[in-house]
């Protein structure tokens, strides 16, 4: 119980430093910060991003971020980078250069290959008084007041708020670059929402046994219809010409009322104007259609405005 309940606050220490780190960064972002995305914005180059040990792994997360999300970018490892990678960087290609310190011994020793090829320097440290700081032609501060971690050693709090630049560096450019649901499915193919992205409307919907009913069908007939069709649903009309569409909630509203439920007919029942698609609709954004009119049925139509299927949200 006792380690239990150390563990805790030492956790929620951690998260109050981190907190004192955020606002502090809040106060820090300005002119400096503007100018790095204009730059990044403008180039038709790689971000080359570079860093050592934990600043390496937080320069890798920053270069996937940004690569993910509409800015082309590659992480240089500095030690490889004087030993042959620094071809990858190209003249006036923009590199930032991650060390808290600002001394760091493999990023201050690249420095001079990369004024060769005329950079654009961007120092993300701590120190705005180091050698990086020096070289660099844009600053962007990371300092913090102190590291979370008790010893005030390991990085902890600047680590994190390295993370935070970086995410705010590359969502800003997001904006700029008007980067949308589709070109995020472009660099994420494998994933779930990259698959619904990248099919339509064609890949999910029903095609076969659609209940089409007449528009003088009786209400006995419209529910043995929705009931063999099991879409919730029926289809007042033929498939060259649509009516209308009934679903379960028009039936249970018909219920409450109207006296006379069991005289009515398919076409005092329908919606006479349902949501729709084509089959070549992108399959998410005629989703998100259906969640903005809270409909859980899509009529789907080809070229030709024929009926050829449905599609179902369940949430």
């Amino acid at each position: 119980m006792v380690i239990k309940m150390k563990a805790i606050e030492t956790a929620l220490s951690l998260t109050q430093a981190y907190k004192l780190g955020i606002e502090r960064f809040e106060k820090m972002l300005g002119d400096e910060f503007s100018k790095a995305i204009e730059l990044m914005n403008k180039t038709n180059e790689h971000i080359i991003i570079c860093g050592m040990g934990k600043s390496g792994l937080v320069g890798r997360k920053i270069s996937s971020t940004l690569a993910s999300t509409g800015t082309p970018s590659i992480f240089l490892h500095p030690a490889e980078a004087i030993h042959g990678d620094l071809g990858k960087v190209q003249k006036k290609s923009i590199v930032l250069l991650i060390s808290y310190s600002g001394e760091t011994g493999e990023i201050i020793a690249l420095i001079p290959a990369l004024k060769r090829l005329n950079v654009t320097i961007v120092a993300l440290t701590g120190v705005k008084d180091s050698t990086l700081a020096s070289k660099a032609n844009i600053i962007l501060d990371t300092s913090v007041d102190r590291e979370a971690c008790p010893l005030n050693l390991a990085p902890t709090t600047s680590t994190m708020i390295t993370m935070v630049l970086g995410d705010a560096l590359a969502v800003s450019l997001m904006e700029l670059k008007n980067f949308k649901q589709e070109d995020f499915a472009l660099t994420h193919p494998g994933g779930s929402l990259g698959k619904r992205l990248l099919s339509s409307v064609r890949d999910e919907m029903k095609q076969t046994n659609l209940p089409f009913i007449y528009h003088d069908a009786g209400v006995q007939d419209v529910l043995v219809k929705m009931t063999e069709g099991r879409l919730g649903l029926a289809l007042v009309g033929t498939k060259e010409i649509l009516n209308g569409v009934i679903t379960d909630g028009d039936i249970r509203r018909a219920l409450i009322d109207k006296s006379n439920f069991s005289e009515l007919k398919a076409e005092d029942l329908m919606n006479k104007n349902p949501l729709t698609a084509l089959e070549t609709d992108n399959l998410q954004l005629a989703e998100n259609r259906m969640r903005e009119a809270k409909v859980q049925c899509l009529i789907v139509k080809n070229k030709i405005n024929e009926v050829v299927g449905v599609i179902q949200i369940f949430e």
